[in-house]
């Protein structure tokens, strides 16, 4: 069954519906041009309220490898997503720091972004669009990916099951698609988990 991932959670209502509705991550967004920022006390916070069986992903756009780690050790987050120019040899020094999971995002455009994507060392994978950019991309060019991935990009109530029907990913990512006017909205949040746990 594909694992569900609801991003860019920040207040404590948004809290209480994942509990609820139980997905298999969410994220707490750290990079602070975000609209859905927050910061390391306020994630504390939320995690705190958190149930157990939820993990919690850091999303990073080239932060300093000691905040990330800190993060990690602190137990704030169980696993770390780096959505900028992070490359191999800074997934090495985190490994060095902290023995967690990394994501590591990837833009696609072209096939050489997926093997880019295939050949990185993280534990997974993501594919999106852009930066949080809420529109989808090329899906065809997924068939070329050959390890488990998270799909992003664009997600929401009204394409997820074409998603699954076209495709296989270990994951799917969803923030602004289960928004209205900028707050995670509980009606979509449900609807989107009935969408995808049907697959």
């Amino acid at each position: 069954m594909t694992k569900i991932k609801f991003c860019g959670l920040k207040r404590t209502e948004d809290i209480k519906y994942a509990n609820e509705l139980n997905p298999d991550f969410i994220g707490f967004v750290f990079a602070p041009k975000s609209k859905r920022f927050v910061d390391a006390d306020t994630a504390k916070e939320l995690k705190n309220l958190l149930d157990s069986n939820i993990k919690a992903v850091g999303v990073f756009v080239d932060e300093d490898l000691n905040a990330v780690a800190k993060l990690l050790k602190d137990g704030i987050i169980d696993i770390a997503q780096l959505h900028g120019s992070e490359d191999d040899e800074y997934i090495k020094r985190l490994r060095t720091l902290c023995d967690k999971p990394i994501i590591k995002a990837f833009m696609i455009e072209s096939p050489d972004d997926i093997k880019k994507a295939n050949e990185s060392s993280a534990d997974y994978v993501l594919l999106d669009s852009g930066k949080g950019s809420g529109v989808t991309f090329n899906w065809d060019l997924i068939k070329e990916v050959n390890r488990p991935y998270f799909l992003a990009g664009g997600l929401d109530c009204d394409n997820v099951e074409n998603a699954l029907n076209s495709l296989t990913p270990f994951a799917v990512d969803v923030c602004s698609g289960i928004e209205t006017d900028g707050y995670k909205d509980f009606e979509k949040m449900s609807r989107f988990a009935q969408l995808t746990e049907r697959k």
